[in-house]
């Protein structure tokens, strides 16, 4: 009778530990998702602000397209984008873009001078500062996802219900140095 009484709570502990844990796989999943969800949110900003600080910096540097259809092209191809991989590289471009169209506020002092250039690049600036806090976000939930999906026992658990590795949003050495621009 005692030994069916361990075995019992044995079987009980094993079904808690599997439900706790798969129940936390879920958890880190759905999470993961909402943090994605939560980028797009500021790159679609990103995106609705980009054309409207074209237009505004056409005016005063119309012969610079070279500069204004990079920052366009960017931005289609970040809107394009799908996986957090290929996001990120376009996300990449965007930021190189940028900061070479932000650095021709600096040859242009009317363009600085100007109104809605001053709030475009803040709002742009205050949406930079989203987007990477929302990147660290996914990247901390990724990680813990990851790490969880990796461990024994719970990578075990994680092979049979098919819980598979995610991927981080990462930037690359280019977009994180500071901008070349050549007058």
């Amino acid at each position: 009778m005692l030994v069916l009484i361990v075995v019992i709570a044995l079987v009980v502990l094993l079904a808690l530990y599997v439900i706790v844990t798969y129940n936390g796989l879920v958890s880190l999943r759905n999470r993961i998702e909402n943090a994605w969800a939560q980028i797009d949110v500021q790159l679609t900003r990103r995106y609705d602000l980009i054309p409207n600080l074209v237009e505004t910096v056409k005016g005063y540097a119309a012969h610079e397209r070279e500069t204004l259809d990079a920052v366009i092209q960017a931005r289609n191809a970040g809107m394009a984008a799908q996986s957090p991989h290929d996001k990120a590289a376009a996300e990449n471009q965007i930021t190189g873009a940028l900061k070479s169209l932000f650095a021709l506020s600096e040859a242009y002092p009317d363009l600085k001078a100007n109104q809605n250039f001053a709030q475009l690049q803040e709002e742009l600036t205050g949406t930079e500062g989203r987007i990477a806090y929302a990147r660290q976000f996914y990247n901390d939930t990724v990680y813990r996802y990851n790490t969880k999906i990796q461990s024994f026992p719970g990578n075990v658990l994680a092979g049979i219900f098919r819980f598979q590795e995610r991927e981080y949003f990462q930037a690359d050495d280019e977009s994180r140095g500071p901008t070349q621009v050549r007058f």
